[in-house]
């Protein structure tokens, strides 16, 4: 069924879940360094290392792989404990490689540091300080117990040489994650920043409109009164005059512009009342747009609307206010196509990859666009300019979007809005 919600800021943090991302993807790659530095040193530099262990260790860290991915995409989002615990589980791990690798003395120590400091990135203050006293901790035991590697002095020799040559393996390890996950946190910010600037943007338009519609309604209020003393007082202009047909005729029509305006009036607190209600109604993706046309030849009947949907079954629960923005579009249609002497409108609706689209088309000559794709001012005579920007603010607080594209024949507005997972259908 089609849920329309009001949407929040679509932005990914680099937080505890993307922290814990980070993680699951660097596992293989440490499971892999890791076999690859045992390989070289027991066959290539015939190190006499504690073979078994070592390859426990990678062992575990290679099955941790694959739970971790099956963590991330089944169940909740991973939470701030559970993302140390991933950190935590990997400290230890290489905690276990360096305590059978010479401890403190192996030049690839210092990669304790690339978990704090992706920690310091995405956790909170108290998380990373879990996560820092894990790693002190970590280093403070490698200082005193370890197996110390055999046949490695620390001063001459081709063993002070190996030990210059891990130490730059190593730097250029811990150069290499941190500039790439330095720079995702830095694209992640950056989108957080755009997403910001985003939603302030559109809380300044709704603002507008909100005090337009406040306006409105204390036009409607005071409108009410005079309609009601106008319906009243037109029909006493006929009394004593039933031989003047000009007359009888111009009230008739007075009367029911009166009437017209009383039902727009009327449809406005109705509509406000579907929206403080937010009662859903419940269709088929086919009686709900035959209705929403036939109200708009209610209103147009000179229109040519032509409708094609591709999945009239599709069972929908939409919620107050698309039908009137979805009909506001409409009306922009037609008015585009009159300018050029057509009356023709069209209304595709389908149902693509999780969304319904409805793109409405008109044989218009379009209209100058802003950056965002919006117009800039009315193309009517007498427009005030706010009937896209209205349709599409009712859109984006029901989760969709609302763009627009110039076609050869005209413009093209397509409406975009979810469907919810697990139930459509």
């Amino acid at each position: 069924m089609l849920h329309l919600r009001q949407r929040a800021a679509s932005s990914v943090p680099f937080d505890a879940h993307g922290l814990a991302t980070t993680i699951a993807w660097g596992r293989p790659c440490a499971a892999l360094g890791q076999l690859l530095a045992i390989i070289v040193a027991v066959d290539w530099l015939q190190v006499a290392l504690p073979v078994a262990p070592l390859l426990a260790g990678v062992l575990v860290l290679a099955l941790a792989t694959p739970f971790a991915f099956w963590r991330l995409r089944h169940g909740r989002p991973v939470g701030e404990v559970e993302a140390v615990g991933h950190v935590a589980f990997d400290l230890l791990l290489l905690g276990w490689a360096l305590y059978f690798t010479g401890g403190a003395s192996n030049p690839f120590i210092t990669l304790l540091l690339v978990p704090v400091a992706l920690s310091a990135a995405a956790l909170s203050a108290r998380g990373t300080a879990t996560v820092v006293a894990l790693a002190a901790a970590v280093y403070a035991t490698l200082i005193v117990r370890y197996v110390p590697l055999p046949d490695m002095p620390m001063h001459g020799g081709n063993g002070f040489r190996l030990h210059l040559t891990g130490m730059a393996i190593n730097f250029s390890i811990a150069v290499l994650l941190l500039a790439v996950f330095i720079n995702r946190m830095t694209g992640s910010l950056r989108a957080q920043r755009d997403a910001t600037q985003r939603l302030r943007e559109r809380l300044l338009r709704d603002e507008g409109i909100l005090a337009i519609a406040t306006q409105a309604a204390e036009a409607a209020h005071e409108l009410n009164t005079p309609l009601s003393t106008l319906r009243t007082l037109l029909p006493e202009l006929q009394s004593g005059r039933d031989d003047d047909t000009a007359l009888h005729d111009d009230v008739r029509l007075m009367v029911g512009e009166v009437e017209r305006c009383r039902d727009i009036l009327r449809n406005m607190v109705d509509y406000g009342r579907q929206q403080l209600s937010n009662v859903a109604r419940t269709s088929t993706l086919g009686e709900y747009v035959d209705a929403n046309v036939e109200r708009f030849r209610l209103l147009c009947p000179e229109a040519e609307v032509m409708v094609r949907v591709a999945t009239p079954e599709q069972a929908v629960e939409v919620q107050p206010g698309l039908e009137h923005a979805l009909l506001n579009l409409m009306q922009n249609a037609f008015d585009a196509s009159a300018r050029n002497a057509s009356r023709s409108v069209t209304l595709e609706v389908d149902v693509r990859e999780g969304h319904v689209e409805f793109v409405i088309g008109d044989r218009g000559d379009g209209f100058d666009e802003h950056a965002d794709g919006m117009p800039v001012a009315s193309s009517k005579a007498h427009g005030l300019g706010m009937g896209l920007a209205l349709a599409r603010s009712t859109i984006e607080r029901l989760r969709g979007d609302l763009e627009t594209h110039r076609a050869a024949d005209g413009t093209r507005i397509t409406v975009r809005l979810p469907l919810s997972d697990g139930i459509a259908g």
